[in-house]
């Protein structure tokens, strides 16, 4: 499952990109985010690892995240390896004018159990609705700064 994503931030490029690339501002816009554990490589840089832990509802849901690409504002990709699935994302950033930024996020999510390609098919709608949410969290968060 593949799709794209926008959302224009009424913020300054630099600022944007100044709070997007920090995990200590995550749990401000991630609020399901429990916990975060550098595991190698240098933080923020390609190839790090990191576990995440979210918790939603009563479920967990343990990601490790790889950075694949950091060439802000260009880029940012990473890859989020949770059982049963891989979840691929490229983050761009792009200034619209002095005092707004866009972010556009691709996402592609392969599914590698039947279980989650089941969940997969009859959820399709609900993985751009949870992407754009975290956008949308992001951006208040990012606006009230």
């Amino acid at each position: 499952m593949k799709y794209q994503l926008d959302i224009e931030i009424d913020k300054p490029m630099a600022e944007v990109l100044e709070l997007f690339d920090s995990f200590e501002n995550m749990k401000h816009w991630q609020p399901d985010l429990v916990s975060y554990e550098h595991l190698s490589g240098e933080p923020g840089q390609v190839g790090a690892k990191t576990r995440l832990l979210y918790k939603m509802g009563k479920r967990e849901c343990e990601l490790i995240e790889t950075v694949t690409e950091k060439d802000l504002p260009r880029s940012f990709a990473g890859t989020y390896e949770a059982k049963g699935m891989v979840n691929s994302m490229q983050n761009r950033f792009e200034e619209t004018s002095a005092d707004s930024t866009r972010w556009i996020s691709d996402v592609e999510f392969e599914f590698t159990s039947i279980p989650m390609k089941i969940m997969g098919f009859f959820m399709k709608k609900n993985f751009p609705k949870q992407s754009y949410q975290y956008m949308e969290q992001f951006k208040a968060f990012a606006e009230r700064q």
